[in-house]
């Protein structure tokens, strides 16, 4: 289990097929130092574990199947990567619930500047939109993000200098491709909604008529 806070941004050292699976060798400093084999790292979002550890990298394998599922297939040598080690129960928890499965792949259609932010408006498939909210959270390469407007298929993001800075949203354009995890809250109720006959688009509204929230006011009622 993740946070979707950034610890550091790695390199992709290599990345070559081995029998069944890629191997994957990435380049970092911070992480190493508590980071030892079997550790669960996000790599961009994705959940590996670490099977090979030495003074400057990390080793993992990965599954052709996430390779086919995931951005990380637009990965090679020298491609930048946001890292996060497994979150521990004593730490302060920031972010949101990040499982480090990908849920489906977005793609980057508009990036500018918004005074101080940078805005992101990323193009989702409806199987991956349909369990985002309006200021519901989501986790975009592994980074915990609020959808600052959702319109269709399409999410718009504000990201904060410090994030921008410090993560490998600084490196994207248009047109690249990155890996989505919505909130696994969101999907959970989906699938209890949809058991009970009672799917519809998720909203602030719909969770609180269904008991989903505290201190909830239904202003229709009114």
């Amino acid at each position: 289990m993740f946070t979707g806070l950034i610890a550091e941004i790695g390199k992709v050292h290599s990345l070559k097929e081995s029998g069944n699976m890629f191997v994957i060798e990435i380049e970092c400093s911070k992480i190493l130092d508590f980071t030892e084999i079997g550790d669960s790292i996000a790599v961009n979002g994705l959940c590996l574990t670490v099977t090979n550890l030495s003074k400057t990298t990390f080793t993992a394998d990965v599954m052709p199947i996430s390779i086919e599922k995931s951005a990380l297939r637009h990965l090679k040598t020298g491609s930048m990567v946001n890292l996060e080690p497994a979150m521990q129960m004593k730490s302060r928890f920031g972010g949101h619930f990040v499982s480090g499965h990908i849920d489906g792949i977005g793609s980057i259609i508009e990036i500018y500047r918004s005074k101080q932010d940078f805005i992101f408006r990323i193009k989702l498939s409806q199987d991956t939109s349909k369990f985002l909210i309006q200021e519901g959270s989501i986790s975009i390469d592994g980074i915990s993000l609020t959808i600052a407007k959702l319109a269709g298929n399409i999410c718009e993001l504000s990201i904060i200098p410090h994030t921008y800075q410090n993560t490998t949203l600084q490196f994207k354009k248009v047109g690249d491709e990155i890996n989505i995890e919505t909130d696994i809250l969101g999907k959970y109720i989906f699938n209890f909604m949809n058991k009970k006959g009672k799917t519809k688009n998720i909203s602030m509204d719909f969770l609180g008529q269904n008991g989903f929230l505290q201190n909830y006011k239904d202003e229709t009622t009114n």
